[in-house]
């Protein structure tokens, strides 16, 4: 097989695309502000292409190979953002690889970040030198986030007992406004496998919150979704407005609510002919929560039951 080699014009163009791109440390506030716009979480090819469209990068410059790829300028400066984010306390990360905006990057200001970047290299670079006698020379990018453990913030919690965690979880969550609720439905979407989750926008939506992409295995398909804020019931009138608006925009249903649904609803959920929803209630919403560790925290204790065996003391009177 015959290799062409570059050609010179190709070389400095190549150059002139890459000289477009600024540096990672400059790409930590649009990275940060991206996130935010997504609702707040979002998985890496989301955030990717929030930040690409936040910049306006062409096709062109979206297409620079990093060395001889296979992925791209763009992905690899990103993925440092993102890491340096996670570093300087910002951003959290997921074991599904979903990022999500900390309390402190709410609250950080554009003027905080390089005064935050220096404190943390800085900090890199002591941690560096104490343990050089038994580290790599090597810098490896890191690619795959979701090995890293996730951050999130796990202050401010309130324990509760066993029985009583679901009850204090709804009544926190219908104090909730209805934009951060479903904010809440976007990141517990992501963190159970949906590679896309969109809120639609208000008022136009039509009977949908939003469209997610559900990723199982080699297939996906798109989903429309619909939150519920409710402490009553929710009834089959509402499964078949949500099929109605459905109609052309997704493959599924999913009706959120955290409340419960009554038995019209579940039947018309499952009715022959027609587009399946799927409901989740408010009990397996706690569940669903509870499983993804999204503002629930599970502490596992050892009780040891004592017991006093009167036998073994008779038996020690005995002749």
């Amino acid at each position: 097989m015959q290799v062409q080699e570059p050609r010179r014009g190709d070389v400095a163009g190549q150059v002139n695309l890459i000289a477009q791109l600024p540096p990672y440390t400059e790409l930590l506030w649009p990275t940060l502000q991206a996130l935010i716009a997504l609702g707040g979480s979002g998985s890496n090819n989301e955030l990717d292409g929030a930040v690409v469209e936040r910049e306006g990068w062409s096709p062109e410059v979206q297409g620079i190979l990093h060395g001889d790829g296979p992925g791209t300028e763009v992905e690899y400066r990103l993925a440092w953002a993102r890491t340096y984010l996670k570093g300087m306390g910002l951003l959290a990360n997921s074991r599904r690889a979903v990022w999500s905006v900390t309390k402190r990057g709410r609250e950080v200001t554009e003027g905080d970040i390089r005064p935050l970047l220096a404190t943390f290299t800085a900090d890199k670079r002591r941690q560096r030198l104490n343990r050089k006698a038994n580290s790599p020379g090597a810098q490896i990018l890191p690619l795959s986030e979701s090995s890293t453990g996730s951050e999130a913030d796990t202050s401010y919690g309130e324990s509760v007992d066993a029985a009583e965690w679901k009850p204090a979880l709804l009544e926190k969550i219908l104090r909730m406004s209805s934009t951060a609720f479903e904010r809440l439905v976007q990141r517990l979407l992501r963190e159970a496998g949906f590679s896309t989750a969109t809120i639609t926008g208000r008022g136009s939506d039509g009977g949908i919150d939003g469209i997610g992409m559900c990723q199982i295995s080699l297939l996906s398909f798109p989903v429309a979704f619909q939150c519920k804020r409710v402490s009553g019931s929710v009834g089959a009138g509402a499964v078949r407005d949500l099929r109605g608006a459905m109609a052309g925009r997704g493959d599924k249903g999913l009706l959120i609510t955290t409340g419960t649904f009554t038995s019209e609803a579940r039947a018309e959920s499952r009715r022959d002919g027609a587009p399946p929803v799927d409901l989740i209630d408010g009990d397996r919403l706690c569940e669903l929560l509870k499983e993804h560790a999204l503002g629930v925290r599970t502490t596992t204790r050892v009780v040891e039951d004592v017991t006093v065996q009167t036998d073994f003391f008779a038996g020690l009177e005995s002749d």
